[in-house]
């Protein structure tokens, strides 16, 4: 057997606080909480509720800082397909989708596991779509100092398919650019690449 181990831990106060409130609602909508498939699943949602929204616990600047290096490349960089699940702050109902980045180097570069845990942490926040697209956006840019930054996000909303309007086929897009991805030739080129399987 290998030495590696991967574990979670929770504080017990704030699992136990999550507990009892989840009891409660779950009470509150009419189930049996003494029931034997529900008997634990106020402390499995209180766990699920503390990973979905670790990202306030981590530091997405300190994890790009971690791994950059002066490298005297000057051309595009894309990261694309990157999945991603949030939860959105009006109903603690789930979104999901993918996010496309790409920046253009301006002496230092990142490790490419970096980008796809920058947008974990922040989507494991509660979240609406168009801030994580910015917050995302402007971490990569204030934290690089590449000479351009593109984001773009599709995804699909719990909140619109499950309730309200019921819609399961809509995507929301949002997009952000910084530097030379302003530029109409820049931008398209990035549009087209994420757009194009080369495989």
């Amino acid at each position: 057997m290998g030495s590696y181990r991967f574990f979670e831990e929770y504080g017990e106060e704030v699992t136990d606080g999550l507990k009892n409130n989840y009891e409660e609602i779950l009470k509150g909508v009419g189930e049996d909480i003494e029931r034997e498939g529900i008997v634990k699943t106020p402390e499995r949602a209180a766990k699920a509720i503390q990973f979905l929204t670790s990202g306030h616990c981590q530091d997405p600047a300190a994890i790009l800082k971690g791994a950059m290096f002066a490298e005297d490349y000057n051309d595009m960089v894309i990261v694309k397909d990157i999945e991603l699940y949030s939860l959105c702050e009006h109903h603690i109902l789930p979104f999901f989708g993918k996010a496309h980045i790409a920046y253009i180097p301006d002496g230092h570069i990142v490790g490419l596991s970096k980008i796809p845990r920058v947008v974990d942490v922040f989507a494991r926040r509660l979240q609406v779509q168009e801030r994580l697209t910015h917050d995302i956006l402007e971490c990569i840019n204030d934290t690089l100092k590449p000479k351009g930054v593109a984001v773009v996000i599709e995804a699909s909303h719990m909140c619109m398919m499950m309730r309200g309007v019921q819609k399961q086929n809509s995507v929301t897009t949002t997009s952000g650019f910084r530097g030379q991805f302003e530029k109409i030739e820049t931008r398209n080129e990035f549009l087209k690449l994420i757009s194009t399987d080369l495989a």
